[in-house]
C-alpha cells in the first residue's frame, strides 16, 4: 500500500438496493445512475445487489435462462471500468457469469478507482431450496477467497449463501480484508413469512454481525427489493462495525442508497486490542476439513 493509501484510513462505502427494472439494459442504465448519485455523495467503494443485471431467476429451474449470462470481463464490465475511471470510485458487480458451454457462475467483478480490471471472485456456496434452485444455475466457484487491495482499502466479496458460513469470513479476513461485501438475494416466500420471517431475518443480521465481531472487520450485506415471482425480497441492506453494530440500514420495500462510513485506522486498533488472529489455536482445529467430525 502506497504512503498516500496508508493515510487515508477512512472510506465511505455505498450499497445499492434496487429491484428488477424489466430488462439487463434498464437494470444496467439504473445502476449507473444510482451509482453517480452514491459517488456524488462521497461514496468511494460502491457495492451492487446480487444478480443486478437480471431478476431473480432462480426460483425455478428454466434452460432458457442461460441466455441471461455474460462473460467476465465483458461488455458489462467494459462499461462499469470507463464509469469508474471517470468517478474515481472502487466498484463491485455481481452478474451471472458464462463461463464456457455448460459452465456457469454467479459472480462477482472488482474494478478499482482508476478503472482498472482486478478480477472476480465465483460464488462458493450454492444453495438448494423452494424457490431458490440455485444448484441448477451455478457450479461452484474455484477462486478461492480473495482480498483485492483497492485504492480505498483490502476488500473481500462473497455472496449470499457465503454469509452463513463463518469459515469463509475468517478466511477473507485473515488474507487482510477489512471489509467484506456480501450482494445478496434473500427474502420471504408467502407460506412461510407468517410463521417464520421474523426469525428467518434476525438470524440472517446476527450471523453477519458476528463474523464482523470475530474477524474485527466491517460487513456490508446488499440485498434485493421489491417482489418477484413467489419471492418478497426483504431488502434491510445494511453495513455494521468491527463491534458488531449496525451503522447504516436500508427499509424494506424501498429502493435506496445507503452509505456507511469505515475507520479504517480504528479497525486496526481494535485487531491491536482485541488479536482474535494471534491467539487462534490453528493446531486444533483440523477437523474443519471434514465433513463432520465423527
Amino acid at each position: 500500500m502506497s504512503e498516500e493509501k496508508a493515510g487515508e484510513r477512512e472510506v465511505r462505502i455505498a450499497l445499492i438496493q434496487g429491484s428488477d427494472q424489466g430488462s439487463a439494459s434498464a437494470n444496467l442504465d439504473y445502476t449507473i445512475a444510482r451509482i453517480r448519485e452514491a459517488a456524488a455523495s462521497g461514496a468511494q467503494i460502491i457495492s451492487t445487489q446480487e444478480l443486478f443485471t437480471t431478476p431473480y431467476f432462480c426460483q425455478t429451474q428454466n434452460k432458457d435462462f442461460f441466455d441471461l449470462a455474460e462473460s467476465i470481463p465483458g461488455v458489462t464490465t467494459d462499461i462499469l471500468c470507463a464509469l469508474a475511471g471517470e468517478l474515481g470510485v472502487v466498484l463491485i458487480a455481481s452478474l451471472f457469469e458464462r463461463r464456457g458451454s455448460g459452465v456457469y457462475h454467479n459472480t462477482a467483478a472488482i474494478i478499482d478507482a482508476d478503472g482498472s480490471y482486478l478480477g472476480k471472485y465465483r460464488k462458493m456456496h450454492i444453495p438448494q431450496d423452494p424457490g431458490f434452485e440455485e444448484k441448477f444455475y451455478f457450479t461452484p466457484g474455484d477462486l478461492g477467497y480473495k482480498v483485492w487491495d483497492t485504492k480505498f482499502g483490502k476488500i473481500s466479496v462473497l455472496i449470499c449463501w457465503d454469509q452463513w458460513y463463518p469459515e469463509a469470513a475468517r478466511l477473507a479476513a485473515l488474507a487482510g480484508a477489512e471489509i467484506i461485501f456480501y450482494p445478496t438475494a434473500i427474502g420471504w416466500l408467502p407460506e412461510e413469512k407468517a410463521d417464520f420471517g421474523t426469525a428467518q431475518y434476525t438470524a440472517w443480521e446476527t450471523v453477519q454481525r458476528g463474523h464482523a465481531v470475530a474477524n474485527a472487520c466491517y460487513v456490508a450485506s446488499i440485498n434485493r427489493t421489491g417482489k418477484e415471482g413467489g419471492i418478497e425480497f426483504w431488502g434491510q441492506s445494511f453495513a455494521v462495525d468491527y463491534n458488531g453494530q449496525i451503522i447504516a440500514r436500508a427499509p424494506v420495500s424501498e429502493e435506496h442508497i445507503i452509505f456507511a462510513d469505515c475507520d479504517l485506522k480504528a479497525l486496526e486498533e481494535m485487531r491491536r486490542i482485541w488479536p482474535f488472529f494471534r491467539d487462534r489455536r490453528i493446531e486444533s482445529y483440523d477437523g474443519l476439513i471434514n465433513r463432520v467430525v465423527d
